[in-house]
């Protein structure tokens, strides 16, 4: 008789378990994946911490993660996607069948699923577990130069890149980026991949500091004043902060006529941000939302090195100890990203 399988489940808010999960039956399309390694998300915190992430509200228990790489366990049967033994990197999304309003190259606004999330009802399961089927339209196969540890973050970057790609062309342009955790570091990384000639990085604390002038910060700010800000004067920003007082800093260390990019997701509701300066300036404020074809070029800027990721991870914690990992990730005074490993690879 096999051992049974496990994957991280939330149950409500506070309530995070190890369950144990059966076999994987793929269907057609699917393969079954061994899960190598995990990134903890903000949104698989807020699911743990409040039972909910913004609008999204658990209402059944649901195993969490989406930011997933590992190895092909059985190839789909109907012959489609990456062969046994390939390395694999998961882009989640599912976009809506119903999508018809947005231009084709816009997905991941058409309101279709993502692994781990509790938009719809019943959720779609993620793939913290340690074995999974998945759709082979989600796999895409990691050249040989790309390390598993470091591809568990080819998610997050995606976001980034998408942000970047939202702005368009930064070469030679200064850029600031607002607020620190993985997300704001990854795109610190991928401006600079992309050519930025210099980046401000702002940030309530140390640590993430650190870690931006390892990937790249020319400088950093922690806690500036609106001198401070105001004095930076970047042609591009990224704000990935998630608070309204990111964005204001992000929209008062624009230059005139600068580009906002908006990563981070604000709470619902009015927020307290100075629009008066952006309309003034002539700002363009340019939301961001997940990510659609990134994940490719995000590959193939680690796999030709031109996208330096490795400093973002400051842990990786057995998925036997998800709870600890957990409530490190939940703390940017001493971590950034936080993986879960599933499995050891040679």
């Amino acid at each position: 008789m096999s051992n049974p399988l496990h994957a991280v489940v939330i149950h409500k808010a506070g309530d995070l378990r190890i369950d144990e999960f059966p076999e994987p039956v793929p269907a057609p399309n699917e393969a079954v994946i061994d899960i190598v390694y995990g990134g903890i998300c903000g949104s698989d915190l807020h699911y743990w911490q409040h039972g909910a992430a913004g609008e999204s509200i658990l209402r059944a228990p649901m195993v969490l993660g989406h930011e997933v790489v590992g190895i092909v366990r059985r190839a789909a049967p109907d012959g489609t996607g990456p062969a046994e033994g390939a390395h694999v990197a998961v882009h989640p999304a599912t976009p809506a069948k119903e999508y018809v309003r947005h231009p084709a190259d816009r997905p991941n606004i058409s309101g279709g699923g993502y692994l781990g999330s509790a938009a719809r009802f019943p959720h779609r399961d993620g793939a913290f577990a340690q074995r999974v089927a998945m759709p082979t339209r989600m796999l895409r196969v990691l050249p040989n130069q790309v390390d598993l540890k470091e591809a568990a973050l080819i998610e997050p970057a995606s976001v980034a890149w998408h942000a970047v790609n939202r702005i368009g062309d930064v070469a030679g342009q200064s850029a600031l980026v607002v607020g620190c955790g993985p997300i704001g570091l990854l795109a610190i990384a991928v401006l600079k991949a992309r050519g930025a000639r210099h980046v401000t990085a702002v940030d309530l604390h140390d640590r993430p500091l650190a870690v931006a002038k390892e990937l790249g910060a020319d400088i950093v700010l922690k806690q500036p004043d609106d001198a401070d800000v105001a004095a930076i004067d970047a042609d591009v920003v990224i704000e990935s902060s998630g608070s309204h007082r990111g964005l204001d800093t992000a929209i008062r260390g624009a230059t005139r006529g600068g580009v906002v990019a908006m990563v981070g997701l604000l709470p619902s509701g009015p927020q307290p941000v100075q629009i008066a300066l952006a309309i003034a300036r002539e700002l363009d404020l340019l939301g961001c939302f997940r990510f659609n074809d990134e994940i490719d070029e995000v590959i193939r800027a680690l796999a030709d090195g031109t996208l330096h990721v490795a400093p973002v991870i400051s842990h990786v914690e057995p998925w036997r100890s998800a709870k600890k990992a957990f409530a490190v990730a939940a703390d940017p005074t001493v971590s950034s990203k936080v993986l879960l490993r599933f499995r050891s690879v040679r």
